[in-house]
């Protein structure tokens, strides 16, 4: 049997409006030692900002993190998501497809429930590859 985002996914998510900085979602990201956070409001998914896009979009350009919104940056709809029930496979088939290394995870209502990265899958589906080692480590401080 196939195993299912729900068993391999980072439950929770981190989510942030549209109007907040870029110096917020940053500060978030930190704080929570993530990679990414759901641009949001309320339950409504708007778009997902990744640590790359902030590198990217907004310091590459000279924008100001204090000042820039990250619904500016974001990547935005249409959002590449998946369920709790899919399989791994699916998971692996979008990423492929849209070549993301991340994707939120949600309910059928819609509501991000978590987080299914490239290091998730690996670390479950080929515990020894390289990218499960580097996935398992321990962040840089």
């Amino acid at each position: 049997m196939s195993r299912r985002i729900r068993d391999v996914m980072s439950p929770g998510t981190a989510s942030i409006e549209p109007m907040a900085t870029v110096a917020v979602a940053a500060q978030v990201m930190r704080d929570q030692d993530i990679g990414d956070v759901l641009v949001a409001y309320g339950r409504d998914l708007f778009g997902v900002l990744t640590d790359r896009d902030i590198a990217v979009r907004a310091v590459a350009e000279a924008r100001d993190p204090r000042t820039t919104p990250v619904g500016s940056l974001c990547t935005r709809p249409p959002v590449v998501t998946v369920a709790p029930d899919d399989t791994v496979e699916r998971a692996l088939t979008l990423m492929r497809q849209y070549a993301v290394r991340r994707l939120p995870v949600v309910d059928h209502g819609g509501r991000p429930v978590g987080m299914v990265s490239l290091g998730d899958l690996a670390t479950t589906e080929d515990p020894r590859s390289a990218l499960a080692d580097i996935s398992r480590a321990a962040p840089n401080h």
